[in-house]
């Protein structure tokens, strides 16, 4: 199969071209399962032979320890494969989708997906050209991070989200 064509090209008789962003997706995420067997051959013989050398009292202890391992040594990996002067920026924005995935986790909301109900609630007739209607967009998204959310019990999604990257020593 080409990969540069969709799965599903050969139902249909021909081969079916991805988009670029098709492509990009399936680059970044497609390519995760290749990207944990490397990390893998790299890194769980040593990552075994230090959680064994711990004595840890129990199971899960140790598959706690693991993980911590493994994420902060990804973390790790993740900002030196930055330039030093962007690598900060980078991880403020990670800490950011870390606040996001939190605070989506404690209410039992996705953030991302009631911010693009009230988006497309903006009735493009209210406008009178294209661009209006894009600015439109634009301001609301903008805005609703700063308005009330009753799935947020009434806190804003960005006091919300302060507040748990605060929790978490990440502002």
């Amino acid at each position: 199969m080409n990969p540069d064509l969709g799965p599903n090209a050969a139902l249909f008789g021909q081969e079916e071209e991805q988009s670029e962003e098709e492509k990009a997706v399936e680059y970044v995420y497609g390519k995760n399962p290749n990207r944990v067997s490397a990390l893998s051959d790299l890194m769980f013989e040593n990552l075994k032979r230090q959680i064994e050398s711990m004595n840890l009292p129990n199971d899960e202890a140790k598959l706690k320890m693991a993980f911590k391992m493994t994420a902060t040594a990804i973390l790790d990996m993740l900002a030196d494969s930055q330039h030093p002067e962007t690598a900060p920026d980078m991880m403020s924005d990670f800490d950011m989708f870390i606040g996001v995935a939190l605070t989506n986790f404690k209410f039992k909301v996705n953030l991302f997906e009631e911010q693009k109900k009230a988006l497309q609630a903006i009735d493009r007739e209210q406008f009178k050209s294209d661009e209006d209607y894009v600015q439109a967009l634009s301001n609301a998204e903008d805005l609703w991070w700063d308005i009330a959310q009753p799935l947020l019990n009434g806190r804003n999604p960005a006091d919300a989200i302060r507040e748990t990257v605060r929790k978490y020593g990440l502002e």
